[in-house]
């Protein structure tokens, strides 16, 4: 079938929108027409090469939510006609799959980096010559998707599903930190460094959460303003000065959890310093540049640093989870997105990078 579909290739600013072909599912996959995906700084990052290294050309997008059209042999979950979400990759096999913990799979870097099938396959080529795609098992930039069973989520018919992308990942990743990895409980405090679509989602489930301080971090003014209006119970603005002090000063013995959402080596520093006795870093991206905790502080106060993929969530069961917080009013995700056609996600891209938009979201024609 021939379909259209966004293009990275190596040296282009941005991914092209073009036509190429993809073939039916295979055993235990199904097509799903995708209706929306959100973007990711995950996207940003392998359109850029940097990351875990994802050859071009290839179709990125992992925040894709969309109807399935066609099921291959053995699938019996799921049906034609069925609403899903489409989370990351996983092989439902190893120690950690079999756990439940599948964004840390033994096999989660080939599957979601790697462009192709584990067989070495891949569902998508243009004009006869294969491109990469199964971008974390979905390559949902595009108007159809191939996706595996076991990482289709679906979900009611009752919500938008224009809306739901970003559940795959971010809003997942985000929520999934403050109530899976770092366990927030009622009366703990929690400073979240960076308010973008994962770090807003963090404000909005720490207060889910009943924490009794919610501090949010950010350079942008308007940005701190929205995480006051979904939970924060304060903001400060990093331009100001060391925030890790600045949190200290307002707490005065610093809070229980941290969560860190950006690049920047010093916020990894001011993340540990911000942080009370027995208190936990949490982060999701590596530091860009070089970075050395001190290691002194974390031992005598029995500080810990965590690393955090995916919100440690199982996505069948996080996902409709986070889609009943958001019926009932106490998770509105929706306040983060930003709509853009298809055919502009150039500019949905460059919106992300310059922070015009915290959660662009590209929709595809009917």
């Amino acid at each position: 079938m021939r379909i259209e579909a966004a293009v990275s290739r190596a040296g282009a600013p941005y991914p092209e929108v073009t036509t190429v072909d993809i073939e039916p599912p295979r055993a235990g996959e199904v097509l799903v027409r995708i209706v929306a995906s959100g973007i990711c700084h995950t996207d940003l990052g392998a359109h850029a090469g940097r990351g875990a290294g994802t050859p071009k050309p290839v179709v990125l997008g992992h925040e894709g939510a969309g109807i399935v059209e066609q099921v291959g042999e053995g699938v019996t979950t799921l049906q034609p006609g069925d609403h899903v979400v489409l989370s990351g990759s996983s092989c439902g096999e190893c120690p950690s799959c079999r756990r439940n913990f599948p964004s840390y799979c033994h096999e989660m870097l080939p599957r979601n980096f790697g462009g192709l099938r584990m067989d070495g396959t891949s569902a998508l080529t243009e004009n006869g010559t294969r491109l990469f795609g199964h971008f974390f098992g979905q390559s949902s930039f595009a108007q159809y998707s191939i996706a595996s069973e076991r990482t289709a989520v679906k979900v009611s018919r009752e919500i938008p599903l224009r809306i739901l992308g970003p559940l795959g990942c971010g809003v997942v990743t985000g929520a999934g930190a403050v109530l899976y990895s770092l366990q927030v409980r009622p009366g703990d405090s929690l400073a979240v460094f960076g308010t973008g679509g994962v770090g807003l989602s963090a404000v909005m489930a720490a207060r889910l959460a009943g924490a009794s301080r919610i501090i949010a971090v950010d350079v942008i003014p308007e940005r701190l303003a929205l995480a006051r209006d979904l939970g924060a119970t304060d903001t400060i603005d990093a331009r100001t000065g060391n925030a890790g002090e600045a949190i200290r000063d307002l707490t005065g013995h610093g809070v229980n959890f941290s969560f860190n959402t950006t690049l920047a080596p010093e916020v990894f520093t001011q993340a540990l310093e911000c942080l009370a006795m027995r208190g936990v870093a949490g982060f999701v991206t590596a530091p860009r540049g070089e970075w050395k905790p001190a290691m002194f502080p974390m031992l005598a106060g029995g500080r810990r640093l965590q690393g955090i993929l995916g919100g440690d969530a199982a996505p069948q069961i996080a996902i409709p989870m986070l889609i009943e917080y958001f019926r009932q009013g106490r998770l509105p995700f929706d306040r983060l997105i930003r709509f853009y056609p298809f055919n502009r996600i150039a500019d949905a891209f460059r919106d992300m990078e310059h922070g015009a938009a915290i959660k662009p979201v590209v929709e595809m024609a009917a």
